[in-house]
């Protein structure tokens, strides 16, 4: 019988090598680490919601929850079109999908309409001008991407600043105030079924861009454009026509948005789509957290954005200063897009 030759023993000092236990503690470690990253924002904001309701005795109740909906009816539906383009170009906000243009279109938008109402026109035709003026910054974001080949990035934050040049210049630069117009004061201050009109119009926004988004053939193609863009393309899809469609799209949250937002300031003031750019940016990021799989969606979006702006209500009611609740939201910017990118480290 041949004798077996015993195992070689480990060099001196090497580490043993590793137990089944240590395995299972590590992995369990790793996922505990996911889930105080992943969940991280989320835990912060709730932990501020209940540190405000406990300060406020106003925070909680219906009426000034109406106000939080109303309130944040321009960034849910703004914030549910830069979803839609960060689903179809992916989560990296260098190169993958962001439109920074979004606020800054449909306030240009809204200057137009304010504009054309005060002068005489009639509301059918203002809104048109309006309309077409957005969803042109949304063609030529994607002409820009899609065809000349810029970053996102670089491409939208082109067209932000030359759609708020533009509506300045068309405007003066000057507060244009809505007033005797029925529509734009029943939109501002008109309920049904109990609800803000804003609030409705949110929820109409949120069924017809997350039902594209979620529930159709060309959603479903569009975020598996986004995950990966190249199996996409093995796969036979065309990214380029996604992608397009996915700003085109975000222009169309802005056309939305408009009929909002020219309610709820009764007209237009120069400088709002600096404020709508941070709500959205943040309200947008904030949802991924919603997601059972840490990534944006268009309802995390509108969900994001309450959120976003229930804060922003509570700090002004402990009359925090606005200067003090702009770095918080800075802040919490910082926050949540940390926690995307450590996220996406760890699924590595």
């Amino acid at each position: 019988m041949t004798a077996v030759a015993p195992a070689p023993a480990p060099p001196s000092g090497s580490p043993p090598p590793p137990s089944g236990s240590a395995d299972m503690a590590a992995q369990v470690a790793r996922r505990v680490l996911y889930f105080a990253i992943s969940r991280g924002p989320l835990v912060v904001f709730a932990a501020l919601l209940v540190y405000l309701s406990l300060e406020s005795e106003f925070f909680l109740e219906w009426r000034n929850i109406k106000s939080i909906l109303r309130q944040s009816a321009p960034d849910a539906i703004l914030a549910s079109g830069l979803a839609v383009v960060v689903m179809a170009g992916g989560d990296d906000v260098v190169v993958g999908g962001i439109d920074i243009s979004i606020p800054a279109a449909a306030t240009m938008g809204v200057g137009l309409i304010a504009d054309q109402l005060v002068g005489g026109t009639p509301l059918f035709w203002a809104y048109l001008l309006g309309a077409l003026a957005i969803l042109g910054v949304g063609v030529v974001n994607a002409f820009l991407v899609v065809y000349v080949k810029l970053t996102p990035l670089l491409a939208t934050l082109a067209t932000l600043v030359a759609s708020v040049g533009m509506y300045k210049w068309a405007i003066n630069n000057r507060r244009i105030t809505v007033l005797e117009n029925d529509f734009v004061n029943e939109v501002r201050d008109g309920d049904f079924l109990g609800l803000p009109i804003p609030a409705l119009i949110t929820l109409g926004t949120l069924v017809l861009v997350g039902g594209i988004a979620h529930r159709t053939r060309f959603g479903i193609r569009m975020q598996a454009v986004g995950g990966n863009r190249s199996a996409a393309e093995i796969a036979g899809l065309r990214p380029g026509g996604y992608v397009a469609a996915s700003f085109i799209l975000a222009s169309f949250c802005g056309v939305i948005a408009s009929i909002v937002l020219i309610s709820r300031g009764s007209g237009i003031s120069p400088g709002i789509e600096e404020r709508l750019l941070v709500d959205m940016v943040l309200a947008t990021f904030v949802g991924a957290a919603f997601s059972p799989r840490r990534v944006v969606t268009v309802p995390g979006a509108v969900a994001g954005a309450i959120l976003v702006k229930a804060l922003g209500n509570g700090f002004q009611l402990i009359q925090v200063d606005l200067f003090q609740i702009g770095m918080i939201k800075g802040v919490l910017i910082l926050v949540v897009v940390a926690s995307s990118a450590l996220v996406g480290r760890l699924r590595q």
